[in-house]
């Protein structure tokens, strides 16, 4: 049984169908071998074309072959807080055909959902060059939306790391920073790829159509931007709250230093006391207060120069 989604704008909103029609959109997640087969045999879409967006190492481009267009763009993907990074960059393809517009994508993608969900505005399925800028300028609102959850969760560990003593919180940092890199390098590409397809001319572009690319181009500068400064300010703070974590185990360590040398210095005298040896003062019923009284004058001595000196 094929799992692919039909849908069909009616008054700038969507609505799934059941079947294909003229002019719907075809969404195709982790599409199934039977299901490029349909694709393949029953629209006529080239299996490259289909295979493509499943390689998550390929790179945003776009390729023409007959009546079809192949769009490969890079979307921002959550990956949650339990994987080795947060978010990771995924393939999206969008391919156009002659009597529709078809998506494929190997996971369920976020900018698929935004424009299920209707956060995409006057959508129309008839109109693909359309269709294909609102994914585009989706594409790019999304980093920016996933570009300021990074920053929040820079600022929470920022708070942790203050009086932390672990790595835990710097390796949270690094999780970010990588995600940060594999942003920028696709928020790049994708740049690259937009402005080719607005010097070369790949499909007419009304007025409106010209001036949302160029919208798209500035959100993706815009998104290159807070990469930069994103990454440029988690770098100096990981520098930094490097050397936060090794002063506050240093702290420690002190501390520790310093409550070990008090319980020492009692430890000392009352083992003087404690020896098969002829002691002053041994043979007076009072001998047990004057080996405490020294030791608490030793340790008040101590403690009155450790606070001089400001040790603790």
């Amino acid at each position: 049984m094929l799992m692919l989604e039909y849908y069909r704008s009616i008054g700038g909103k969507l609505h799934l169908v059941d079947d294909y029609m003229e002019g719907c959109w075809i969404n195709a997640i982790a599409p199934s071998l039977e299901e490029i087969d349909y694709l393949h045999h029953e629209i006529g879409i080239p299996v490259d074309y289909l295979n493509y967006p499943l390689d998550v190492d390929e790179r945003p481009r776009f390729e023409k072959e007959d009546d079809f267009i192949l769009f490969l763009i890079q979307t921002s993907f959550p990956l949650g807080d339990n994987s080795d990074i947060p978010y990771d960059t995924i393939p999206l393809g969008i391919i156009h055909c002659q009597h529709c517009i078809v998506t494929v994508c190997a996971q369920d993608n976020p900018i698929i959902q935004d424009m299920k969900k209707g956060m995409v505005r006057y959508i129309s399925t008839a109109k693909k060059n359309r269709f294909t800028l609102q994914l585009f300028h989706r594409t790019a609102q999304r980093y920016l939306v996933d570009l300021r959850k990074i920053n929040k969760q820079v600022d929470a560990v920022e708070d942790q790391l203050e009086n932390s003593t672990r790595n835990q919180e710097l390796l949270a940092l690094l999780k970010l920073e990588k995600s940060l890199v594999y942003f920028k390098t696709a928020i790049k590409s994708n740049e690259i790829m937009m402005e080719r397809v607005r010097r070369d001319r790949v499909f007419e572009m009304y007025a409106d159509d010209q001036e949302l690319l160029d919208d798209v181009i500035i959100e993706n500068q815009q998104a290159i931007e807070m990469t930069d400064i994103a990454t440029q300010i988690l770098a100096s703070m990981m520098g930094a709250f490097a050397s936060v974590i090794s002063n506050n185990v240093n702290s420690v360590m002190k501390v520790m230093t310093v409550a070990t040398i008090m319980v020492a210095i009692p430890t000392l005298i009352t083992s003087f006391y404690g020896m098969n040896v002829p002691i002053p003062f041994q043979d007076t019923h009072w001998s047990f207060y004057f080996v405490l009284l020294i030791g608490a004058l030793a340790v008040g001595i101590l403690w009155y120069f450790v606070r001089r000196a400001r040790w603790w």
